[in-house]
């Protein structure tokens, strides 16, 4: 989840700056130069607790059943209904009766959340004109005898919406079509009253047209012909919006490919065309490193981090989708070493349209140099946050087109696909594939605002809504609901389009478990075919907010998600290796340490006395990660017990195993989110430990990932020990705390306090830690975890055993040694069978991980008399850790390994 990311960058109070004009005036030509919204007739903001169900239903939940309900309507927004008086303003009333039958069984279970009250009906004869009366005010209101108003609220038209235009679903050519001699433009928006499409020549000079478009009535979908292609356009739509009226809206296209600077108008183009390909685009081919999901090894990177601050980059490129073109900068080199040592994809940040970034003129804060701790740091770049050139980008403004501040000129709509598709070429030719963090579950901005696009097309439509009529926000931005239909068709087609277009490989969907599982498993039919091959999905299946437990539909969550193919990160195993949750902070960041860095066998300064059972605990939780999460997998645990996972207990009601099988499960112990884990560890561990010993904890983390059945996920900079100067949330701390040092002279440790507003209270916890310069690695200890990581990736890949493809497979082939109460706890001991296993390569691997500050020997009987080597990678001349070549030792005779302390030892048998 990208934390409580950009949205704030709007200055909400922007919404208001609107323009009035006389109601019902036919759009001219000035329009389309005119303010993104008109207000053609103001209206009282009312709430919306009644539910429209479908064409002939509505629910009014806490509404008194006794009284008369009507219908009323106006064209011009009219409708006033105070209590007491009677309603004025109507262009006519329907009245409705109420319903006492059974609702539809998918009816009834779409809006199963909605609470107690009087179901309504609209008589057969009204029906016909429901099309008419959803482009009007609407009002719900219930009447005493005497024809006053007792209440009176507006619906949410969702259910009517997606009932009368269900054929919109099918569309294929939502958005702009380019023809011979014009352009063709279609755009869904039932609810509007009229619809033109202004086309300009040029991304800022005037309009050039203003063609009226034609309404099909049976799918809510506006066409026109007019324009040509390298063209720009913009839709004026009159449309009722509950927070406004009757307004005017100026507003780009929903489904837009592409766009001039900062998003202002939608480009006309076709994806087809030879010139927005490089050369060779079509002939090109994408790695084929991912027979099976469990193959992937992924890197998460941000497109600015990745070369902004690389020097060996031109300095027109750095931050820009072509540095990935510069094939000799110190990124690039870097890049192509990990997919020579078996990284399969990279997984980039947010890279379509984003809103929280100027694409021209950003600024870049000015930066002295101060303390390891000052306020200086973050003090500069706070005074240009809405201004500078940075943000994760978990800011949606426009799906389908690449964001224009990474391209090398946003001012031309062709540029950004041209060098996005550059981009993807070169990772491709460096044996990567692509993958890309998509946004579907919020919006940068919703209602009225200029940068809102879903909600000033079909007002109060593309969101989820609570009881009042209120957008969602769970996710900390405007919630979408995928559940409507043509919310969840609009997120099919952009992972379509990018799967078809731009040959993305894979995709990571932010705050999954927000969206319907039967909508996530359309979108992965909809991409394979676009594709014409599997795309992978992986995504955060985390249960929250209004959506959490099934509240509203079977979610696309790690518990609901078993059985789909679809993968989800995993907190199991990440908490158990790092030490307390993703959320904590103040003392609990200390205290709580993990199995990788201290917890019982190396307590720090301020943690309390912990039980030898925490401990036994953890490393049963990291023998859960490690065997994938299969809710089927025996696990001997600490009491002694064997058991299934899926009847161990995480985090006081959860099962510890949740997936059916191990491609759900993505395995991770640091992303872009929270603390680095070099930064979690400068909590942890003991203070007097070296920074050596911090790059082999580090490597312990990546040893237990690498060896983890699943998908492999890493966050960029996790092999050169990336810090972040402790910043627990960096989505907007600028470049300068989101560095990365491809030269491998610095990983910016002690840079300066990070940002104060999610920082701040644990200020004085942070203070003598960025102090401590023990804590700061030297580039020797960079090129030991950099070299270290790679030959794990490089383990990783030599067999599938470490990438077993079912869960019948985990069961069949991994063995874990050392369990139950006599264990020694600081040791994993697994064993895989390769007999027989296509990719095995060999006999037997059995592999130890050690997480103690001092060496360990353990014995175990069954694994006498192997005839085990040091697998190839540490033992070669270029391995990372030459500690395992002096030190790692296997006694055949009595099944004894000897394993250096904080160290992973992989053994063979051919």
């Amino acid at each position: 989840m990208g934390s409580m990311r950009a949205a704030w960058r709007v200055s909400l109070g922007s919404a208001l700056a609107l323009s009035s004009a006389a109601a019902c005036a036919a759009p001219t030509l000035a329009d389309c130069d005119g303010p993104y919204a008109t207000t053609l007739r103001a209206a009282p903001v009312t709430d919306a607790r009644a539910y429209w169900l479908n064409r002939q239903l509505l629910k009014w939940p806490g509404a008194d059943s006794a009284g008369i309900f009507k219908l009323y309507y106006s064209t011009n927004a009219l409708l006033r209904a105070a209590s007491g008086s009677r309603v004025t303003g109507a262009d006519g009333v329907v009245t409705l009766t109420r319903f006492d039958g059974e609702l539809p069984a998918a009816t009834a279970q779409r809006f199963k959340f909605t609470g107690d009250g009087p179901v309504l009906t609209v008589a057969a004869n009204h029906t016909a004109h429901l099309p008419t009366m959803l482009t009007q005010q609407v009002m719900l209101v219930l009447e005493a005898e005497n024809g006053t108003v007792r209440d009176a609220t507006t619906l949410q038209i969702a259910g009517a919406l997606d009932d009368v235009y269900a054929g919109a679903a099918k569309a294929t050519d939502l958005g702009v079509t380019v023809g011979a001699r014009d352009a063709g433009f279609k755009l869904w928006a039932p609810t509007a009253q009229n619809v033109a499409v202004c086309t300009y020549a040029s991304g800022a000079g005037k309009a050039s047209a203003i063609t009226p478009m034609t309404r099909d009535h049976a799918t809510g979908i506006w066409s026109a012909r007019a324009g040509a292609s390298g063209q720009y356009y913009q839709y004026l739509i009159d449309v009722v919006a509950p927070s406004a009226g009757l307004v005017r809206n100026l507003v780009t296209d929903p489904y837009s490919i592409s766009l001039t600077t900062d998003s202002r108008r939608s480009y006309i183009a076709s994806l087809n065309d030879a010139r927005l390909k490089p050369a060779g685009w079509d002939a090109a081919p994408a790695p084929n490193k991912v027979a099976a999901q469990t193959d992937m090894t992924v890197y998460e990177l941000h497109v600015r981090d990745f070369s902004v601050n690389d020097n060996t980059v031109s300095a027109a490129n750095r931050g820009k989708y072509l540095a990935f073109t510069e094939a000799g900068s110190n990124g690039m080199k870097h890049l192509a070493a990990l997919s020579k040592a078996g990284m399969t994809d990279i997984h980039l940040l947010p890279v379509y349209d984003i809103g929280s970034v100027p694409e021209l003129g950003c600024v870049d804060p000015e930066i002295a140099v101060a303390a390891a701790d000052s306020e200086v740091q973050q003090a500069a770049i706070e005074q240009v946050k809405f201004k500078d050139c940075y943000n994760w980008g978990y800011d949606p403004f426009h799906y389908n087109a690449p964001e224009g501040s990474y391209s090398s000129n946003p001012a031309d709509g062709a540029k950004r696909i041209v060098e996005f598709r550059q981009m993807v070429q070169a990772l491709h030719k460096t044996g990567l594939r692509v993958g890309m963090d998509v946004v579907y579950n919020h919006t940068y901005i919703a209602g009225q605002n200029e940068k809102s696009v879903l909600d000033r097309v079909v007002p109060g439509y593309y969101h989820r809504l609570n009881a009042s009529g209120a957008i969602e926000r769970s996710t900390c931005c405007d919630n979408t609901a995928t559940e409507n239909l043509m919310m969840g068709k609009l997120m099919v087609d952009s992972a379509a389009l990018w799967a078809k277009h731009y040959k993305i490989d894979s995709f990571r969907f932010d705050l999954m478990g927000h969206q319907p599982r039967a909508v996530m498993e359309q979108l992965q039919a909809a991409a394979d075919k676009a594709a014409g091959k599997h795309v992978n999905l992986i995504g955060e299946g985390w249960n929250f907010g209004e959506v959490a437990d099934g509240a509203r539909f079977v979610q696309a969550s790690q518990l609901s998600l078993n059985g789909s193919g679809i993968g989800t990160f995993s907190d199991r195993g990440r908490d158990a290796v790092r030490g307390g949750g993703a959320g904590d902070s103040g003392v609990q960041l200390i205290t709580q340490q993990g199995y990788i860095n201290g917890l019982v066998y190396d307590a720090n300064e301020q943690a309390p006395q912990r039980p030898a059972a925490d401990l036994l605990h953890a490393a049963d939780m990291v023998k859960v990660g490690l065997a994938g999460t299969i809710r089927s997998y025996p696990l001997t645990i600490a009491d002694g017990r064997t058991i299934a996972l899926q009847d161990m207990v995480y985090g006081g009601n959860q099962p510890a195993g949740y997936a059916s099988e191990p491609g759900e499960t993505v395995n991770y112990v640091e992303n872009h989110d929270n603390q680095t884990l070099y930064d979690i560890n400068a909590f942890k561990l003991p203070q007097a430990t070296s920074a050596r010993e911090r790059a082999q904890v580090q490597m312990l983390g990546a040893a237990i990932n690498a060896f983890s059945q699943g998908v492999a996920y890493f966050h960029a900079g996790f092999d050169i020990l990336r810090s972040k100067s402790l910043d627990r949330n960096s989505f907007e701390s600028g470049d300068w705390f989101n560095r990365l040092d491809w030269s491998y002279q610095d990983n910016y440790y002690g840079t300066g306090l990070p940002p104060a507003a999610d920082n701040g209270k644990d200020y004085a916890l942070l203070k003598p830690l960025l102090n401590n310069a023990g804590i700061k690695p030297a580039p020797a200890d960079i090129a030991y975890a950099r070299d270290v990581f790679r030959d794990l990736l490089a383990i990783r890949a030599s067999s599938t055993l470490f990438r077993l493809r079912t869960a019948q497979d985990i069961k069949q082939r991994l063995r874990f040694f050392n369990t139950g109460p006599q264990q020694v706890p600081t040791v994993i001991a697994a064993h895989l069978d390769g007999k027989g296993y296509k990719g095995a390569r060999y006999k037997s691997i059995t592999y130890l991980i050690n997480v103690d500050k001092t060496a360990q020997q353990i014995t175990i009987a069954e694994e006498q008399n192997r005839n085990y080597a040091l697998h190839p990678v540490q033992a070669g001349m270029a391995a990372g850790d030459k500690r395992l070549i002096r030190e790692a030792k296997y006694d055949k005779s009595t099944g004894t390994f000897t394993l250096p302390a904080r160290s992973a030892v992989v053994f063979v048998e051919n």
